[in-house]
């Protein structure tokens, strides 16, 4: 699971660079530091993905640890409160390789 996480880093870095790349004041390093600003922290059914931006901590997303009767393990969930998922829909799902609804800002609403 750790390399599909560290995917999943890759793929909001590359939408943060290209979102950012369209500003005259777009510095390339910015990318770098903003991928290292991505956490993990682990809970009991799921990895929380959190942001920090400057002195703001914000919640990404959520991963699914393990199946269970709705959502499958790397399951991407968007993030209903500080801790926990909207339980919904999947974004994606990191296994798979599927980012198709990640943006830099979070897993896209429906």
């Amino acid at each position: 699971m750790d390399n599909a996480i560290n995917e999943l880093f890759i793929k909001i870095g590359d939408d943060y660079a290209r979102s950012r790349s369209r500003s005259e004041y777009f510095d390339p390093e910015s990318v770098g530091e903003f991928i290292d600003n991505l956490l993990v922290e682990e809970g009991r059914k799921y990895l929380k993905i959190t942001k920090k931006l400057g002195n703001q901590t914000m919640v990404w997303g959520f991963i699914v640890k393990e199946d269970d009767k709705k959502f499958r393990a790397g399951d991407i969930l968007k993030a209903a409160s500080w801790s926990a998922p909207a339980r919904n829909k999947a974004r994606g799902n990191i296994l798979d390789g599927d980012f198709s609804m990640v943006r830099w800002t979070g897993p896209e609403y429906l």
